[in-house]
């Protein structure tokens, strides 16, 4: 077993999971950083969409039906997608989501599938909300499935950021789950597919299509086993000098070296931002860490296990109150917006 790495089904590695997704979210909180996702991913660098053209969204997926009379049908059950914004093309909309993963889900095409599948379902919920509000004119058709003729739902996608540092190799789509074996190419061709859209974040040749701090966050990520270039980037481009508090964050918690980083945060953080051309030199200058990057201490325990920086601590400790009372509204809520995340510390006295 490898030393040091937290393994699914751990208290300690769900610990750690929620504490990513609580940091992810509020660094997509953002909507200029989201929608440089939008442009650089989807739009191939093309800046379509900016910040303000954005709308918070929905992140509940609702499945089963309310129980009838006599207790008789399904309990509506709730799951939560990471990330969601309405986004506006001039006159129109798309829902355009992003899901933050680490770890290879061999069957994620199902579950990013049934996220934009169930916002489809959403979609189709409130036009037969409306149709049966005002139901002059309707065929027989439209009224007994509360679809107009000329009715039309939101283009729905969804980006994975897939931060692990083995390579995907999973399925990129519905087909690839399938067995085809022994069925004909003609029947084939007729089995409707599902694209994923998986970037592979360690893995991107450039980040040029970004305009954001999202470009050194990523290449931060990217290169966080190659000290030499590292040192490249803080000496060659001043914008890796300085980073975003919430920048910073999502570094220490994505390149693998967040206890090590998360330590000595506040030692250089400067108005809101953080130093690190001080800390990553800090950083590279540590033996022990050298060693590590370079797999030359094998066998060393990995890190420095002396404890979070106090931001850090305090987040985990809300994550563990609000998961124990089965608050993922609160949580998901608290991740984007810092006044209630503030709102949520008073009221559980951390």
């Amino acid at each position: 077993m490898e030393k040091g790495r937290r393994f699914p089904g751990s208290s300690c590695y769900r610990r750690e999971k929620l504490e990513k997704d609580v940091i992810s979210g509020a660094f997509f909180s953002d909507n200029e950083r989201y929608a440089d996702i939008i442009n650089g991913i989807g739009c191939n660098g093309i800046p379509f969409v900016r910040g303000k053209d954005l709308y918070q969204a929905d992140t509940k997926i609702l499945s089963g039906k309310r129980r009838g009379l006599g207790g008789k049908g399904k309990r509506i059950t709730a799951k939560y997608r990471d990330l969601m914004r309405k986004t506006a093309f001039g006159m129109n909309f798309a829902m355009i989501g992003i899901e933050n993963q680490e770890e290879i889900d061999y069957a994620l095409a199902l579950r990013v599938m049934g996220y934009d599948a169930g916002e489809y379902g959403r979609q189709a919920a409130e036009i037969r909300r409306q149709v049966r509000r005002d139901s002059k004119g309707l065929s027989r058709g439209e009224y007994m499935y509360g679809f107009r003729r000329e009715s039309c739902l939101l283009p729905t996608t969804t980006f994975v950021l897939y931060y692990g540092e083995e390579a995907w190799d999973g399925a990129r789509d519905l087909h690839g789950l399938l067995n085809f074996s022994g069925i004909p190419e003609e029947l084939k061709e007729k089995v409707s597919n599902y694209q994923l859209h998986i970037v592979e974040v360690r893995r991107l040749e450039s980040t040029d299509m970004f305009r954001t701090d999202v470009k050194q966050v990523f290449d931060f990520i990217r290169f966080s086993r190659d000290k030499q270039k590292i040192k490249e980037l803080l000496d060659q481009e001043q914008a890796y000098g300085l980073l975003d508090e919430e920048a910073y964050d999502m570094v220490a918690a994505y390149a693998g070296e967040g206890e090590t980083m998360f330590k000595w945060k506040e030692k250089h953080k400067e108005g809101g931002k953080v130093n690190m051309c001080q800390g990553i030199r800090e950083w590279l200058a540590d033996e022990r860490m050298e060693g590590r990057i370079e797999g030359k201490e094998e066998g060393r325990a990995e890190g420095i296990l002396e404890g979070k920086a106090r931001e850090s601590e305090r987040m985990g400790r809300l994550i563990v109150a609000l998961t124990g009372q089965s608050r993922l509204e609160d949580l998901v809520k608290a991740a984007e917006d810092a006044e209630h995340r503030e709102k949520m510390y008073k009221e559980l006295g951390i």
